[in-house]
């Protein structure tokens, strides 16, 4: 039924400046509106929606949103020279940049969090 549907995203924010900031300025996403319940961005044809504000907010203990890139060692360098700090986990074997491969070799994702503790992820697929 909804297969065919366009899927929304949406996180929390006790933040909202800071999270505008962030997803508008650091990320670079495209602001649609900002509205008393939400700041909602364009990103890649979908609406993410940042919800305010939150009195009590726990971030998800999993990631919440990811993207798909092309060149993620670029994409983490130019996110690096903003300021991301990128997440590292002891059971993950991750390079110098905080990138992990997948155990078969044809994928790498890294992780970082918006400024609420919201997890976010970014990954490269094989070709």
């Amino acid at each position: 039924m909804l297969g065919n549907c366009e899927v929304m995203a949406f996180v929390g924010t006790t933040q909202p400046e800071r999270a505008k900031a962030f997803y508008g300025g650091v990320l670079g996403l495209k602001l649609v509106e900002d509205a008393w319940w939400a700041i909602i961005y364009e990103a890649g044809g979908i609406h993410l929606h940042i919800e305010k504000p939150r009195d009590k907010f726990t971030p998800l203990p999993f990631t919440a949103l990811g993207w798909k890139v092309t060149d993620l060692k670029a994409t983490v360098e130019q996110l690096a020279k903003k300021g991301v700090k990128f997440e590292r986990f002891p059971e993950l074997q991750q390079d110098d940049l905080g990138i992990w491969t997948t155990p078969d070799g044809g994928g790498k994702v890294c992780w970082f969090k918006d400024p609420d503790g919201n997890t976010l992820s970014m990954t490269q697929f094989s070709k």
